[in-house]
């Protein structure tokens, strides 16, 4: 299993109204896919591992796809992990016990 040095959370909120949350919310997570790094989607939040920096650009990347959506304004929960060291716990071992 690869060790990461860092994982985020991140929930995306825009400011658009009813389902229209839906669609935006869903072209920010099919970016975060893309990037091919590991993902852990949850009814509130995305997790994703990798490098920090690479993870801070995502970061920024998601608050513009907001934007370019159609969202007038993008408010964003962020949690960050960061342990360059050791690395971090991966989602797996997080939660692998939960979906079994």
């Amino acid at each position: 299993m690869e060790q990461y040095n860092a994982s985020i959370a991140i929930q995306v909120l825009p400011a658009v109204e009813g389902e229209e949350v839906i669609r935006v919310v869903d072209e920010v997570i099919a970016y975060i896919k893309s990037t091919g790094l590991n993902t852990f989607v949850g009814p509130f939040e995305t997790t994703i591992e990798g490098d920090v920096d690479t993870l801070m650009d995502i970061v920024k990347e998601c608050q513009k796809i907001c934007i370019r959506a159609g969202a007038p304004s993008v408010m964003s929960y962020v949690k960050i992990a960061y342990n360059p060291s050791v690395g971090v716990w991966s989602i797996e071992k997080k939660t692998k016990k939960h979906h079994e």
